[in-house]
């Protein structure tokens, strides 16, 4: 009896040690550090928490960070799920597949490098390098500064990136999900003469809700936390700054670790609640099976 009871333990063990050690420590550390000064020998109390939600640049990368949110997650999840739908129907299903989920296999530091020479800008008078104003010079339009231009648009065009790279994932696991709606469901629907529209809205949407919802809060973290795209393309420059990107910046450059400590603290309770959903939704999902 006392073996049953002790076996379970010696499973689960190594695991809650590692989580431990690598998780629960480092979070209650770092909430600890972000209570005191720039170098960790004075206490402040919340003072590093009032900077943050106080000073203008902190503001600013919230307010990127929102806007990432806001046009990012439904971009992809859209795209991702209207790709998954159409390309069903194709012959060739497995190659566009593959070459709309090729970004996934470049690394985002690498992203970045490839689009910042897309958005490349050079005076009028000189030959443009950059795709998209080689284009505009061939169309005799002017070329744009894309990334250092208005605050909203420098954004828009670093969301494009992260568009660009998560679509195929979202596309993949949603195509997972289209393809587990059972097939006479589809066609009785079509025999009733509902018409492909009226499928996709009553039919497969429902079905795939929990799959899209699993998806937008995976999407949401990922964008909560997004840092490689706008370190490697702007360093937060031009009113691109993130949150992510100004952590690192009170961390390694300005050395201060309470501030850069409370700036991870509050990105973590950002990132919370989105876990929180997940996992009630993969509750939902096992008790359903």
């Amino acid at each position: 009896m006392r073996t049953r009871k002790i076996t379970p333990w010696l499973y689960i063990t190594p695991a809650v040690f590692l989580l431990t050690f690598f998780l629960i420590y480092p979070s209650i550390y770092t909430t600890y550090i972000s209570l005191f000064n720039y170098n960790s020998e004075k206490f402040v109390g919340i003072k590093n928490y009032l900077y943050c939600f106080t000073n203008e640049i902190m503001l600013t990368s919230f307010r990127n960070n929102a806007l990432w949110v806001i046009v990012f997650v439904p971009l992809t999840v859209f795209l991702g799920l209207i790709i998954a739908v159409l390309v069903d129907r194709v012959k060739y299903e497995s190659i566009i597949k593959s070459l709309i989920f090729m970004p996934m296999a470049i690394s985002f530091v690498g992203a970045g490098v490839i689009w910042k020479f897309v958005y490349d800008y050079r005076p009028a008078s000189a030959a443009q390098t950059g795709i998209l104003n080689a284009i505009r010079a061939a169309l005799n339009l002017e070329p744009l500064p894309w990334l250092i231009q208005k605050p909203w648009l420098n954004n828009l065009c670093l969301i494009m990136v992260g568009v660009w790279i998560w679509t195929g994932f979202c596309m993949v696991i949603l195509s997972a999900s289209y393809k587990s709606i059972p097939r006479e469901l589809l066609e009785a629907a079509r025999v009733d003469g509902a018409n492909e529209f009226k499928i996709f809205w009553k039919i497969i949407l429902p079905l795939m809700k929990p799959t899209l919802a699993v998806v937008a809060t995976t999407m949401i973290i990922n964008v909560l936390k997004v840092f490689d795209i706008v370190y490697v393309m702007t360093n937060g420059n031009f009113n691109t700054e993130v949150i992510a990107n100004r952590m690192y910046k009170e961390m390694f450059i300005f050395r201060n670790y309470g501030r850069a400590s409370a700036i991870a603290v509050i990105l973590l309770v950002l990132i919370i609640p989105m876990i929180i959903i997940n996992i009630q939704r993969f509750r939902e999902q096992e008790a359903i099976r």
